[in-house]
């Protein structure tokens, strides 16, 4: 009953981090990566061995091409840029080379298009939003029979405001890092977030699905307990497990952050913040919201 009773302060606390992410987009935004703005991608390795990374971007500086330097593989650099003529791409190559006295094979040289970029950012808002609208429709079908005392469709309406909370978190820390650290953010990023949706409402879901069991022995043993009470059972019921499930993918994905390649880091960094953000909702965030919902209720009707 803790999380319940004490809700308030758990409110203020998402409510603080939700201003900070919103200001941060507000005032900084996203730093679109190649996937949305367009521009050029160079994989280059070295057979003798590679130079160190801030060497290549020390050398990539003074040609103004906005490099993005991430180590590849045991021996090769992934060069993201802005978009390059034909003469602007051999003068990369000489650079990276250091003017013909280091070996080096060129693995790709790609151009993303203005109009492709644009396009996949188009793909990706529709690709959440989609997975938001199927997860209210799920939810009302598969709460349809609990009425009393909050309506089922008032459980998807709870769960998307959650879901906007474990979106918003992870994207407002990456407009922050995008302004400090120039991370970008690319088509892994959301792809992150697509994952990050699904396993927050299924932590929402256990929950929820515990409240709807309890609410159901209830009525059957007419222990006359009072909805706030039957939803701080149901998170003390359910609050260990979601902490261990949690818990065992966090650690995945810190090793998977210091030991992994550099370029899923910030994959695997937009992953551990937002199921981190998904797994404090659903037990301080969305639970005590159908408390909330049911008392503005009862002081509607009385």
């Amino acid at each position: 009953m803790y999380i319940v009773t004490h809700r308030k302060l758990f409110y203020i606390l998402s409510g603080l981090i939700f201003v900070v992410s919103i200001g941060a987009l507000a005032i900084w935004g996203l730093k679109p990566g190649i996937d949305f703005k367009g521009g050029s991608l160079f994989e280059v390795t070295y057979p003798d061995g590679r130079p160190e990374k801030a060497l290549i971007e020390e050398t990539l500086k003074p040609l103004a091409v906005d490099a993005s330097v991430r180590p590849t593989r045991e021996n090769g650099f992934i060069i993201r840029m802005k978009d390059l003529t034909q003469t602007e791409q051999e003068t990369v190559r000489e650079a990276v080379s250091f003017k013909g006295t280091k070996k080096i094979v060129e693995e790709r040289f790609d151009t993303i298009g203005p109009l492709l970029g644009k396009e996949a950012v188009g793909k990706s808002f529709v690709a959440i939003g989609l997975v938001i609208l199927c997860i209210v429709i799920f939810i009302t079908f598969a709460f349809r029979k609990v009425s009393l005392p909050v309506a089922s469709w008032k459980y998807g309406v709870i769960t998307v405001v959650a879901l906007l909370h474990d979106v918003l978190i992870p994207t407002g820390v990456f407009a922050i890092l995008g302004h400090y650290a120039g991370f970008e953010v690319d088509t892994l990023f959301v792809t992150a977030l697509l994952v990050v949706l699904g396993f927050s409402v299924h932590d929402t879901i256990v929950v929820f699905d515990r409240v709807r069991e309890n609410l159901r022995v209830s009525h059957e043993v007419r222990d006359r307990k009072d909805f706030a009470t039957i939803v701080g059972d149901s998170i003390q019921q359910t609050f260990v497990r979601s902490i261990n499930t949690s818990l065992t993918t966090v650690i995945a994905l810190i090793v998977l952050y210091f030991i992994g390649p550099e370029i899923t880091q910030h994959f695997s960094l937009a992953l551990l913040i937002g199921i981190i953000a998904g797994t404090y909702s659903s037990i301080f965030i969305g639970s005590p919201l159908l408390v909330t919902v049911e008392q503005w209720q009862n002081r509607k009707n009385s």
